[in-house]
């Protein structure tokens, strides 16, 4: 019998935990991934209306991994091919990769990395770029601010980023693309005057990034690792 009323206390408890949580959702709310800011991750699937109008900047170059690129002679991901296999790779390693919606993210990279740099943005660009190519970065925005110079650059479009190397290095992804995009781009000094640039000329400038990636890693984002350009 006293184990008959035990069995029915548990049960009223139970009932009232449950009862009390549900009470506490309606009065609190769930907690959401809005809590606290998120790290942002430019390849994230998104819409279009999330891409403004940003203005960029000639970066500094990195390393000889991206110099040593044919802009003009893209590699095609044809059956075999070396591109193919390297995608084939890395999705193997990382089941959430998919080669369009890394290129649409690394757009958007492109777009927040330049724009940063041309502003002295280092707090931006911190999380983006690797240790070695923020030095750089962030070097060539000191040399700017040392000489008084400002920089007025603009984004006219990108017309191009398209994959153009891949492979798996152990553990991590290394992804390299070739961004085709039309810029204005002037450097003034302390008075105003223009010290480089046209301020009535649009240049097409092709670059070449390469992104990489641990895939064992938690933390989805990429981060820039080289980059160079053609012209």
């Amino acid at each position: 019998m006293g184990d008959g009323i035990q069995f029915l206390d548990i049960i009223l408890f139970a009932a009232i935990a449950a009862f009390l949580v549900l009470r506490l959702r309606s009065v609190l709310g769930r907690r959401s991934g809005n809590d606290q800011t998120p790290k942002y991750d430019p390849f994230r699937k998104r819409g279009a209306e999330d891409a403004g109008e940003d203005k960029v900047i000639a970066l500094p170059d990195r390393g000889p991994q991206a110099e040593s690129q044919d802009a003009g002679k893209a590699a095609k991901a044809g059956e075999g091919s070396p591109l193919e296999q390297g995608l084939t790779q890395i999705q193997m390693a990382d089941r959430s990769f998919e080669p369009e919606s890394f290129a649409s993210g690394a757009k958007i990279a492109f777009e927040m990395v330049i724009t940063a740099f041309a502003g002295g943005d280092t707090k931006t660009l911190r999380p983006l770029l690797s240790n070695d190519v923020f030095e750089d970065f962030s070097g060539a925005i000191k040399a700017r601010l040392d000489k008084n110079e400002s920089l007025e650059s603009t984004l006219v479009g990108i017309s191009e980023a398209d994959i153009i190397e891949a492979e798996l290095q152990g553990k991590t992804a290394f992804v390299t693309i070739k961004f085709v995009s039309e810029q204005i781009n002037v450097t003034r000094d302390a008075e105003g005057e223009v010290v480089d640039g046209d301020p009535g000329g649009v240049a097409t400038v092709t670059d070449i990034w390469t992104f990489a990636r641990n895939t064992r890693s938690r933390d989805p984002n990429w981060t820039l690792v080289a980059t160079g350009t053609s012209n």
